[in-house]
């Protein structure tokens, strides 16, 4: 298992992101990062500019081929851009890609989605050689499907596709809440029977993407996913540290095939 720290934003603009960006730009010089971000909102503001009408099933983005266009031109131009172009101005050397650079990404089409692919595996050479060179590499939520088709990817799953991938030690899903609620409304330090909080409703929306995103990034004993807010001060370096901040997920099984 590897020290490589995968770090996912949410956000709007990259004045959302400022306070993020720096904490990761610091972590950047001690330990290898891969940044993954998302761009909804903004892929909704578009839309909505172009009359084209939002949906949404699990949490994820029903997305047909006009909202698909969109999706890439704001994920992969704008979004991705900033984010590359903000790092680069802390002095880390950012590398912007997608899940399509490379064929970064394996993914397949999910059924009554549209346009919308899964996280099935990683091709990691790519993605090797900029870490090696000491680069951050930052990655937009798109990948080709089975049949080679560009698709929208929600960048949880992203996230944790490289992660479990890589190997590495710990996903950070960086949010606009606090953490994961249980019933009664209260956060929790840790999170056990995931599934049950969803199946009973008590997880619900987006944060269903992100609870199963960060599971499926367990693939290692000692592997750790957190869910935090990142507009909280020290967001990323208390996610990191403070058992106490966020809600934690940890492995305790090996990857299927280790020894």
């Amino acid at each position: 298992m590897s020290e490589i720290l995968v770090v996912k934003l949410g956000g709007t603009t990259i004045a959302d992101q400022a306070q993020v960006l720096g904490e990761v730009a610091a972590v950047a010089r001690r330990r290898p990062v891969i940044l993954v971000h998302g761009g909804g909102r903004r892929i909704t503001e578009w839309l909505d500019r172009l009359g084209v009408k939002s949906r949404f099933e699990g949490g994820l983005r029903v997305t047909d081929a006009a909202a698909l266009e969109v999706a890439a031109a704001v994920l992969r131009g704008v979004v991705n851009s900033e984010l590359v172009a903000g790092l680069r101005d802390l002095g880390v050397d950012a590398v912007g890609l997608s899940g399509v650079d490379g064929g970064l990404l394996i993914a397949e089409r999910v059924p009554g989605m549209g346009l919308v692919a899964h996280v099935v595996g990683l091709r990691r050479d790519l993605i090797d050689a900029i870490l090696v060179g000491g680069q951050v590499p930052v990655v937009a939520p798109l990948a080709r499907d089975e049949e080679g088709v560009v698709c929208n990817v929600n960048a949880d799953d992203v996230a944790a596709g490289i992660a479990a991938g890589l190997g590495a030690r710990q996903l950070v899903l960086m949010t606009d809440v606090d953490g994961v609620r249980d019933a009664d409304g209260r956060r929790l330090d840790t999170l056990t029977a995931a599934e049950t909080y969803i199946h009973d409703g008590v997880i619900a929306g987006g944060m269903v993407p992100k609870i199963r995103a960060a599971l499926a990034a367990l693939t290692w004993d000692g592997a750790e996913a957190v869910i935090a807010d990142g507009s909280a001060p020290g967001a990323l370096e208390r996610a990191i540290a403070d058992p106490t901040f966020g809600t934690r997920l940890t492995a305790t099984r090996r990857a299927v095939g280790a020894a």
